[in-house]
């Protein structure tokens, strides 16, 4: 059956969303800027365009290609935890297994170095989905498995993940190249992808970020596996007496959001930094998770929000170098939204009820 677009909801986000740019220029002119020269900067630093005939140049402009790259970043992101979502399942962990996804590979492309792309960068995918794989296997197998909450696990398992890939990047795996303090050995420059945009952060992994988007979205919203993962979602007793193999998806799941994650930390490692750093990640799936949240887990939401989302924060450096306010203001933005957004339901059962109320007393 296909799934009607929620309508109210849309509106819900866009009044959130137009709340929440108001809210932010009342910040602004309190503090003494100019909320329109501000926003007018954020545009610019987010697309390049500083007036109406620059559109027609925007895939050349270097913003717009960072602004591209960080919402690939946030959709793959999203989309990850979003397929965890979908059979009821957290993984709070892909900030973990996108950091062994990231070393692993750089270990790869450090080691085979001298040797051909077309062989290392589908080794070092591998070897990136294998480790974030293996490590969102792990709380999977202990909540079919042990019944041990999902949430709690992976938030652990972050911590752990993060100051491991600190030690191999500060120890065995150290470079001996130059005199940096800490890392992998920077990757051959035929390893690393190439820049889509001179100057920018969008690579050729873009493509294959499409591909993987739309190969998610088909199984979710095409395929019997993904009404059969909506199922145990939403009643994993029925579907468990109506003969699916729970256990087994869920855990199946829960590998593949890691290895998506794992993949992730690889694109930044051949595209964007060019070698495995010690904080590779800025919360990148802290933010995905945001945007897949917000979007109810859906995954042609997660991808538009992903890109609205990187508007703001892209854009936000433009406005605290050219306007001079600071760029967190992007974090209150997204704050707001999700308030609105986190009251809505509240918001319209109020209504509801005195609607109901009102035509009782009529």
């Amino acid at each position: 059956m296909k799934k009607r677009i929620d309508w109210g909801y849309l509106a819900s986000l866009s009044l959130s969303v137009v709340l929440a740019l108001l809210v932010g220029a009342a910040i602004m002119a309190v503090t003494g800027h100019d909320p329109i020269a501000a926003y007018r900067e954020l545009v610019k630093g987010a697309t390049g365009c500083q007036r109406l005939s620059d559109v027609l140049h925007l895939f050349a402009k270097r913003q717009f290609g960072n602004t591209i790259e960080y919402a690939m970043v946030l959709f793959l992101t999203g989309l990850a935890c979003a397929i965890g979502a979908r059979v009821g399942i957290f993984n709070v962990g892909g900030e973990g297994q996108l950091y062994l996804g990231a070393i692993v590979s750089a270990y790869i492309g450090a080691k085979m170095a001298g040797s051909s792309a077309w062989i290392v960068i589908p080794l070092a995918a591998l070897g990136a989905m294998a480790a974030g794989g293996f490590y969102a296997w792990i709380p999977g197998v202990l909540k079919v498995k042990l019944k041990v909450n999902e949430v709690i696990t992976t938030i652990m398992m972050n911590t752990i993940a993060i100051y491991f890939c600190a030690y191999l990047s500060n120890g065995p795996w150290k470079t001996t190249q130059g005199n940096r303090v800490s890392g992998t050995d920077t990757l051959a420059a035929n390893l690393q992808f190439t820049r889509l945009i001179k100057g920018s952060n969008l690579t050729t992994a873009i493509f294959a970020s499409a591909v993987i988007a739309f190969l998610v979205w088909y199984v979710m919203a095409k395929t019997t596996k993904g009404y059969e993962m909506k199922l145990i979602g939403e009643n994993p007793r029925f579907a468990r007496y109506s003969g699916l193999k729970v256990d087994r998806t869920i855990i199946t799941t829960m590998v593949i959001s890691g290895a998506i994650c794992g993949l992730v930390g690889m694109f930044e490692v051949y595209g964007l930094k060019g070698n495995y750093q010690d904080g590779i990640s800025n919360e990148y799936y802290f933010d995905g998770l945001l945007v897949a949240m917000i979007m109810r887990y859906q995954p042609v939401g997660i991808i538009a929000m992903s890109f609205a989302f990187a508007f703001l924060k892209v854009g936000a450096a433009g406005m605290e170098l050219n306007a001079g306010v600071p760029g967190e203001l992007y974090r209150i933005i997204q704050a707001v939204i999700i308030f609105f957004l986190a009251a809505e339901r509240g918001v319209k059962a109020i209504l509801a009820g005195k609607m109901k109320g009102g035509a009782r007393h009529g």
